[in-house]
Protein backbone atom coordinates (compact mmCIF):
# COMPACT_ATOMS: atom_id res chain seq x y z
CA UNK A 1 0.00 0.00 0.00
CA UNK A 2 1.21 3.50 -0.84
CA UNK A 3 2.13 5.07 2.49
CA UNK A 4 0.97 8.48 1.26
CA UNK A 5 -2.62 7.32 1.34
CA UNK A 6 -2.61 5.18 4.49
CA UNK A 7 -4.18 7.87 6.66
CA UNK A 8 -7.04 8.42 4.21
CA UNK A 9 -7.73 4.68 4.06
CA UNK A 10 -7.79 4.54 7.86
CA UNK A 11 -10.30 7.40 7.95
CA UNK A 12 -12.52 5.56 5.48
CA UNK A 13 -12.35 2.37 7.51
CA UNK A 14 -13.11 4.19 10.76
CA UNK A 15 -16.08 6.00 9.25
CA UNK A 16 -17.45 2.80 7.77
CA UNK A 17 -17.02 0.97 11.05
CA UNK A 18 -18.77 3.76 12.97
CA UNK A 19 -21.66 3.76 10.49
CA UNK A 20 -22.22 0.03 10.81
CA UNK A 21 -21.98 0.20 14.60
CA UNK A 22 -24.60 2.95 14.60
CA UNK A 23 -26.93 0.88 12.41
CA UNK A 24 -26.48 -2.14 14.65
CA UNK A 25 -27.22 -0.11 17.80
CA UNK A 26 -30.34 1.35 16.17
CA UNK A 27 -31.52 -2.09 15.12
CA UNK A 28 -31.05 -3.54 18.62
CA UNK A 29 -32.90 -0.55 20.11
CA UNK A 30 -35.75 -1.12 17.66
CA UNK A 31 -36.01 -4.80 18.58
CA UNK A 32 -35.91 -3.84 22.26
CA UNK A 33 -38.75 -1.33 21.81
CA UNK A 34 -40.87 -3.80 19.85
CA UNK A 35 -40.26 -6.45 22.52
CA UNK A 36 -41.23 -3.99 25.25
CA UNK A 37 -44.38 -2.94 23.41
CA UNK A 38 -45.55 -6.52 22.87
CA UNK A 39 -44.62 -7.60 26.39
CA UNK A 40 -46.66 -4.77 27.89
CA UNK A 41 -49.66 -5.47 25.65
CA UNK A 42 -49.69 -9.14 26.61
CA UNK A 43 -49.07 -8.48 30.29
CA UNK A 44 -51.98 -6.04 30.41
CA UNK A 45 -54.21 -8.50 28.53
CA UNK A 46 -54.71 -5.97 25.73
CA UNK A 47 -53.44 -8.55 23.23
CA UNK A 48 -53.65 -12.32 23.06
CA UNK A 49 -50.83 -14.60 21.94
CA UNK A 50 -52.33 -14.89 18.45
CA UNK A 51 -51.75 -11.17 17.81
CA UNK A 52 -48.04 -11.72 17.25
CA UNK A 53 -48.74 -14.01 14.30
CA UNK A 54 -51.28 -11.48 13.04
CA UNK A 55 -48.71 -8.71 13.33
CA UNK A 56 -46.11 -10.71 11.39
CA UNK A 57 -48.66 -11.39 8.66
CA UNK A 58 -49.72 -7.74 8.60
CA UNK A 59 -46.12 -6.59 8.08
CA UNK A 60 -45.56 -9.22 5.40
CA UNK A 61 -48.66 -8.18 3.46
CA UNK A 62 -48.54 -4.42 3.89
CA UNK A 63 -44.81 -3.76 4.14
CA UNK A 64 -43.24 -6.63 2.13
CA UNK A 65 -39.89 -4.85 1.92
CA UNK A 66 -39.48 -5.09 5.70
CA UNK A 67 -37.54 -8.26 6.46
CA UNK A 68 -36.78 -10.07 9.71
CA UNK A 69 -40.26 -9.80 11.23
CA UNK A 70 -41.57 -13.33 11.26
CA UNK A 71 -43.70 -14.28 14.25
CA UNK A 72 -40.79 -16.38 15.53
CA UNK A 73 -38.42 -13.43 15.44
CA UNK A 74 -40.98 -11.09 17.02
CA UNK A 75 -41.36 -13.53 19.93
CA UNK A 76 -37.56 -13.42 20.26
CA UNK A 77 -37.74 -9.64 20.59
CA UNK A 78 -40.18 -10.06 23.47
CA UNK A 79 -37.90 -12.63 25.11
CA UNK A 80 -34.92 -10.33 24.54
CA UNK A 81 -36.61 -7.41 26.28
CA UNK A 82 -37.90 -9.52 29.19
CA UNK A 83 -34.46 -11.07 29.70
CA UNK A 84 -32.75 -7.74 30.25
CA UNK A 85 -35.45 -5.31 31.41
CA UNK A 86 -34.58 -5.76 35.09
CA UNK A 87 -30.82 -5.53 34.53
CA UNK A 88 -30.02 -1.94 33.50
CA UNK A 89 -26.27 -2.54 33.66
CA UNK A 90 -26.52 -5.02 30.79
CA UNK A 91 -28.83 -2.95 28.62
CA UNK A 92 -26.04 -0.81 27.07
CA UNK A 93 -23.93 -3.89 26.34
CA UNK A 94 -26.56 -5.59 24.18
CA UNK A 95 -26.49 -2.63 21.78
CA UNK A 96 -22.77 -3.13 21.13
CA UNK A 97 -23.05 -6.58 19.57
CA UNK A 98 -25.14 -7.99 16.74
CA UNK A 99 -28.63 -9.43 17.02
CA UNK A 100 -27.34 -12.88 16.07
CA UNK A 101 -24.87 -12.81 18.97
CA UNK A 102 -27.54 -11.47 21.29
CA UNK A 103 -29.92 -14.30 20.44
CA UNK A 104 -27.28 -16.89 21.30
CA UNK A 105 -26.56 -15.27 24.64
CA UNK A 106 -30.06 -14.55 25.92
CA UNK A 107 -31.44 -17.89 24.74
CA UNK A 108 -28.65 -20.07 26.12
CA UNK A 109 -27.27 -18.34 29.21
CA UNK A 110 -29.04 -18.91 32.51
CA UNK A 111 -27.89 -16.07 34.76
CA UNK A 112 -27.16 -12.36 34.67
CA UNK A 113 -23.50 -13.08 35.40
CA UNK A 114 -23.18 -15.53 32.54
CA UNK A 115 -24.89 -13.17 30.10
CA UNK A 116 -22.65 -10.28 31.20
CA UNK A 117 -19.59 -12.50 30.77
CA UNK A 118 -20.37 -13.37 27.14
CA UNK A 119 -21.62 -9.89 26.23
CA UNK A 120 -18.28 -8.42 27.30
CA UNK A 121 -16.32 -11.25 25.74
CA UNK A 122 -17.96 -10.89 22.31
CA UNK A 123 -17.21 -7.17 22.28
CA UNK A 124 -13.63 -7.67 23.46
CA UNK A 125 -12.72 -10.59 21.22
CA UNK A 126 -14.88 -9.85 18.15
CA UNK A 127 -16.16 -13.42 18.26
CA UNK A 128 -17.99 -14.77 15.25
CA UNK A 129 -21.34 -16.47 15.81
CA UNK A 130 -19.68 -19.87 15.42
CA UNK A 131 -16.94 -19.07 17.93
CA UNK A 132 -19.41 -17.73 20.48
CA UNK A 133 -21.55 -20.83 20.10
CA UNK A 134 -18.47 -23.00 20.55
CA UNK A 135 -17.40 -21.17 23.72
CA UNK A 136 -20.87 -21.41 25.27
CA UNK A 137 -21.07 -25.10 24.41
CA UNK A 138 -17.61 -25.60 25.95
CA UNK A 139 -18.82 -23.94 29.20
CA UNK A 140 -16.16 -21.23 29.11
CA UNK A 141 -18.01 -19.19 31.72
CA UNK A 142 -18.19 -22.07 34.20
CA UNK A 143 -14.57 -23.04 33.61
CA UNK A 144 -13.41 -19.45 34.00
CA UNK A 145 -15.32 -19.03 37.27
CA UNK A 146 -14.06 -22.30 38.69
CA UNK A 147 -10.48 -21.71 37.63
CA UNK A 148 -10.48 -17.97 38.38
CA UNK A 149 -8.97 -17.41 34.98
CA UNK A 150 -8.73 -14.05 33.31
CA UNK A 151 -10.58 -13.34 30.12
CA UNK A 152 -8.66 -14.19 26.96
CA UNK A 153 -6.53 -11.39 25.55
CA UNK A 154 -7.70 -10.00 22.20
CA UNK A 155 -5.48 -11.45 19.51
CA UNK A 156 -7.01 -9.83 16.48
CA UNK A 157 -5.19 -7.02 14.67
CA UNK A 158 -6.55 -3.51 15.23
CA UNK A 159 -6.69 -2.94 11.49
CA UNK A 160 -8.95 -5.95 10.96
CA UNK A 161 -11.93 -5.32 8.68
CA UNK A 162 -14.59 -4.39 11.24
CA UNK A 163 -17.21 -4.60 8.55
CA UNK A 164 -16.87 -8.39 8.63
CA UNK A 165 -17.37 -8.41 12.39
CA UNK A 166 -20.62 -6.49 12.16
CA UNK A 167 -21.84 -7.98 8.89
CA UNK A 168 -24.87 -9.53 10.46
CA UNK A 169 -27.67 -10.63 8.14
CA UNK A 170 -30.27 -8.86 10.28
CA UNK A 171 -28.48 -5.53 9.80
CA UNK A 172 -28.61 -5.79 6.04
CA UNK A 173 -32.19 -7.04 6.06
CA UNK A 174 -32.96 -4.00 8.18
CA UNK A 175 -31.47 -1.72 5.51
CA UNK A 176 -33.08 -3.66 2.63
CA UNK A 177 -29.83 -3.57 0.67
CA UNK A 178 -29.50 -5.19 -2.76
CA UNK A 179 -27.27 -8.19 -3.36
CA UNK A 180 -24.45 -7.59 -3.94
CA UNK A 181 -24.15 -4.27 -2.15
CA UNK A 182 -21.33 -1.75 -1.92
CA UNK A 183 -20.39 1.36 0.02
CA UNK A 184 -22.84 3.53 -1.91
CA UNK A 185 -25.69 1.13 -1.17
CA UNK A 186 -24.80 1.13 2.52
CA UNK A 187 -24.79 4.92 2.70
CA UNK A 188 -28.10 5.19 0.88
CA UNK A 189 -29.58 2.52 3.10
CA UNK A 190 -28.46 4.36 6.23
CA UNK A 191 -30.08 7.58 5.11
CA UNK A 192 -33.21 6.32 3.38
CA UNK A 193 -34.27 2.89 4.54
CA UNK A 194 -33.64 3.31 8.25
CA UNK A 195 -35.83 6.40 8.33
CA UNK A 196 -38.71 4.89 6.37
CA UNK A 197 -38.41 1.60 8.27
CA UNK A 198 -38.88 3.20 11.67
CA UNK A 199 -41.65 5.50 10.47
CA UNK A 200 -43.54 2.53 9.01
CA UNK A 201 -43.33 0.57 12.25
CA UNK A 202 -44.49 3.55 14.29
CA UNK A 203 -47.47 3.77 11.95
CA UNK A 204 -48.22 0.07 12.42
CA UNK A 205 -48.14 0.13 16.22
CA UNK A 206 -49.88 3.41 16.85
CA UNK A 207 -52.46 3.57 14.06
Amino acid sequence: MDKRFTEIVQLIRLSRSNAIRAVNAELISLYWNIGEHISNKLENAEWGDSVVAELALYIQRNEPELKGFSDKNIWRMKQFYETYKDFPKLSPLVREISWTHNMLIFSRCKSEEERAFYLKLVKQENYSKRELDRQISASLFERTMIGSKKLPVALRETNQELTKTFKDSYVFEFLNLPEPHGETDLQRGLIKQMKSFILNLVKIFYS
